[in-house]
């Protein structure tokens, strides 16, 4: 007798309905880069509010496998790659709603990092495309450790580091003001 694993659910943060659109409509942190196991439950979760899911598109480079076909409840959703496609953006077609697009958490991401990529996807209205929210997830991750490094140097020789500003519009970039010439 074969016994099968029950199907974890999606780590998924969808954009909440409003009249903003943005550019991205939530994201999903999958737990394997294996399309084939991650596919259905996605698909499933959706379906509440998509409608049924026909049509996946991915970029090849981030999953090992792209198969053509992966059953779902009740029906088959086909899938596609474009190379031309956004890497870290996944888009899910439907017969009713129309189009779902959705950032791609790598796997193997840092639960913080993952908590934050996955709100910033789901900010309604935003401008921001996957590729842009996953690199600046990067550089602050990696501005994080290097902080990290250095207060726990100043710390082992005893001194203490003062707190970092943060801007209050997350992934905001500030932009100088040039000073006027003519005063």
């Amino acid at each position: 007798m074969t016994t099968v694993a029950p199907l974890l659910s999606p780590r998924l943060s969808l954009t909440p309905k409003t009249a903003l659109v943005g550019l991205l409509d939530g994201a999903w942190w999958p737990r394997s880069r294996d399309l084939a196991a991650e596919l259905p439950p996605l698909v499933d979760a959706l379906e509440g509010q998509y409608g049924r899911i026909t049509r996946v598109t991915v970029n090849p480079t981030r999953w090992p496998v792209v198969p053509h076909k992966v059953p779902a409840t009740g029906h088959t959703v086909h899938v596609g790659w474009f190379t031309e496609q956004d890497a870290d953006k996944m888009i899910l077609l439907s017969y009713t709603v129309g189009r779902c697009d959705l950032l791609v958490i790598p796997p193997e991401t840092e639960p913080a990092a993952a908590a934050r990529l996955m709100t910033a996807a789901a900010l309604p209205g935003s401008v921001l495309a996957a590729g842009v929210l996953m690199a600046d997830e990067t550089a602050t991750g990696r501005r994080m450790r290097d902080a990290r490094t250095s207060e726990d140097s100043w710390e082992n020789d005893g001194g203490a580091t003062p707190a970092p500003l943060r801007h209050p519009v997350v992934g905001a970039r500030m932009i100088p003001v040039p000073e006027n010439p003519r005063r």
